[in-house]
């Protein structure tokens, strides 16, 4: 494993332990090199798993870009990366047990959003607004409306 800080492959894991979802090993390293510290994340290779784009185009699922979509919805906002992250990893969950290779866009965006809105009601509203593509100010009142019923 390369170190992220120096770039050099000596390095060793110190400690190894499950992760809090149980379905990967939380790894800490140590570079031999630079001395610096960084954590890794082993985790069962998976069936690649297809998104099926509003356009019909096909992409391989990203989770960074999942992550990239719920971080830009919470920015500002009085959330951790922790609970980002959990949130994520509830919804590759979810996602990976409809035991499909592929899904729809619109499948996940749904997921999304039914997670997201537990997370926080701010961010709900701004994912919203991206994965609804509001054309004007009366669909963004008519998903408010729905929030605060």
């Amino acid at each position: 494993m390369k170190c992220p800080f120096c770039g050099d492959d000596n390095t060793r894991v110190i400690d190894s332990r499950p992760a809090e979802d149980n379905n990967s090993i939380r790894r800490r390293r140590q570079c031999d090199v630079c001395g610096k510290r960084f954590t890794t994340y082993e985790k069962v290779e998976t069936v690649p798993l297809m998104i099926i784009k509003k356009d019909r185009t096909r992409e391989a699922y990203d989770r960074s870009k999942l992550e990239k979509g719920l971080v830009r919805s919470c920015h500002k906002r009085p959330v951790t990366m922790d609970q980002i992250e959990k949130c994520v990893d509830e919804i590759e969950a979810e996602i990976f047990n409809m035991g499909l290779r592929e899904v729809e866009s619109r499948d996940v965006g749904s997921i999304v959003m039914d997670k997201i809105r537990d997370l926080d009601e701010v961010a709900y509203v701004r994912f919203a607004s991206v994965y609804r593509e509001f054309k004007d100010v009366n669909t963004f009142m008519d998903e408010l409306k729905k929030l605060l019923k």
